[in-house]
């Protein structure tokens, strides 16, 4: 009892000091100081005064969205003496397996520099920054020559990497299981199973009305519907973080999924939101990093190709360049097993108060990081509000989905649930595909690390990630992705080879999302 008081009040301590430094706590004091003009604020009971009129006012539930905020990324807990690289990541295998794999990024992206003898950053000329200041909205109609640039590694490359992480504390002695020979990855973590789904996903069963699935239940859809309009208006009325949450569990209506995403990511766009996104823009035209040739050629090579996306080539251009500049994306790192890699300014390399993050916000894009953004575009069309949504889904969940970790919504972790759900529940599917070269997780591995972008129907993809944020968890990638082998089982058990087997599964774009979820999870005898 005892520890958990001083580990809540601990909590509380980090929450506060977080707080302390943002916009919030400086209006909050403003209006404490106008408040003390009311009438009704009286000096013998001023601290209840003042939290009555925080309350009326509306700043309460500020305060408690940005409190519910902070919390929805809070590192799990750990013991007090633990170290900040313990927070990064607990396992000492998974953080030497993320440094070794940042070398390899980094060496790739020097040598390519060293190739084409290009530096890493360079200030732009008067001329070139007019120019790019006047194609500011539409840098689509450029076409730079970028045949010689290649994205620094794509998700197959990083699968590798991860199909050869060990726990060296982990001997299985020579005869190794039957089941550890089964699947890619081989390292021991605790994952769900179909029972513990089912509890944790408990607003996705049979029986509870959901949007995205045309055939409700006992209620006629479009009563379902309605009502659930209703109430959702209702939430952002009151403009609670946690209610939104809990509400977009059962999908969010197409005309308020906006702005319940924004509520829920406590993101509203206020003056010196766009200011600050202006400050990124004027550095973008003012400096030319190599990485903004990276982000050039992938956004060619997937969003300006899908059917979808590239009418939003010029936004994707937008965020993801101002995205390469924010230096405030670096916090994340407290609580990401990855660390922002080094460079040094030239000729002054390996002293260290010479040595600068590279790119600003620590993130090295790799092919098919566009995709992150390009969902995002069908909702918000102010490039400001859509930046700042953008960079709180990144800072919350896609980090996790290109860095080794042990979390639960780590890329590791999802791609061992997804093959023990596969194993477990359908192993003659997995076994026949394993005996025929075709590992099921080669084939739904680039899905999980896009996050189905680009690979669903939007509509579908919207509400898929409705439930990333509404269970603030990445889990429901890999229950999907087991999904969609059990819906396609009959026609991958004729298969007889690995790209038969691609072929089967090549287009999703047809898929409805919640039928194959609720019918995996609530329907498959357990």
């Amino acid at each position: 009892m005892l520890q958990e008081e001083s580990d809540l009040s601990l909590i509380i301590a980090q929450i506060v000091q977080k707080l302390k430094g943002s916009n919030l706590y400086s209006q909050l004091e403003r209006q404490a100081w106008a408040s003390l003009q009311r009438p009704e604020i009286k000096l013998e009971s001023l601290k209840e005064d003042i939290k009555e009129f925080f309350k009326i006012s509306g700043w309460e539930k500020k305060l408690q969205n940005a409190v519910y905020s902070e919390l929805s990324v809070f590192p799990l807990p750990s013991h007090p003496a633990a170290p900040p690289e313990h927070l990064k990541e607990p396992l000492v295998y998974m953080r030497k397996a993320q440094g070794s794999w940042e070398k390899r990024i980094l060496k790739s992206l020097n040598s390519m520099c060293t190739e084409l003898s290009i530096p890493l950053a360079r200030k732009r000329p008067v001329e070139e920054q007019k120019e790019l200041l006047n194609k500011w909205n539409e840098m689509g109609t450029d076409e730079p020559d970028l045949s010689l640039f290649r994205p620094v590694y794509a998700p197959k490359d990083f699968l590798e990497v991860l199909i050869n992480l060990r726990n060296p504390n982990y001997e299985n002695g020579d005869s190794l299981s039957f089941r550890t020979h089964l699947g890619l990855i081989q390292v021991p973590l605790k994952v769900k199973d179909i029972p513990e789904l089912k509890e944790c996903f408990v607003e996705l069963g049979l029986n509870i009305g959901q949007l995205g699935i045309d055939d409700s239940t006992q209620v006629p859809p479009e009563l379902f519907e309605n009502e659930h309009v209703r109430i959702g208006q209702k939430v952002l009325a009151e403009q609670d973080s946690a209610a939104a949450q809990q509400y977009i569990r059962q999908g969010s209506p197409t005309a308020l999924r906006a702005e319940l995403w924004a509520l829920i990511l406590n993101i509203s766009s206020q003056p010196e939101d766009v200011l600050y996104y202006e400050q990124l823009k004027t550095n973008v035209i003012q400096h030319d990093l190599l990485v903004d040739s990276l982000i050039y050629k992938d956004v060619k090579l997937t969003a300006s190709n899908d059917d979808y996306y590239f009418v939003f080539e010029d936004y994707l251009y937008q965020v993801l360049l101002c995205f390469s500049r924010d230096t405030s994306v670096l916090s994340h790192f407290a609580y990401n097993s990855a660390s922002p890699p080094k460079s040094y300014i030239r000729g002054k390399l390996g002293l260290e108060e010479y040595a600068v993050f590279y790119p600003p916000n620590g993130v090295i894009p790799f092919h098919g990081f566009s995709m992150y953004v390009a969902p995002l575009c069908f909702l918000y069309h102010e490039p400001s509000k859509l930046y700042q949504i953008f960079r709180e889904m990144y800072v919350r969940f896609f980090f996790r989905l290109h860095s080794i970790s042990s979390h639960p919504s780590g890329i590791v972790s999802l791609c061992l649930l997804f093959e023990t759900l596969l194993q477990t529940y359908l192993p003659q599917l997995f076994y026949h595909l394993r005996e025929i070269g075709a590992q099921p997780l080669r084939i739904s591995f680039k899905w999980m690390v896009r996050a189905f972008s680009g690979y669903l129907a939007t509509d579908q993809l919207l509400l898929l990630w409705d439930r990333i944020l509404g269970y603030n968890s990445l889990e429901i990638l890999a229950v999907l992705a087991a999904a969609v082998f059990a819906f396609r089982a009959v026609n991958l058990m004729e298969v007889t080879s690995l790209a038969a087997a691609e072929a089967v599964l090549a287009d999703l774009s047809t898929l409805k999302v919640m039928p194959l979820l609720q019918i995996f999870l609530f329907a498959t005898v357990t």
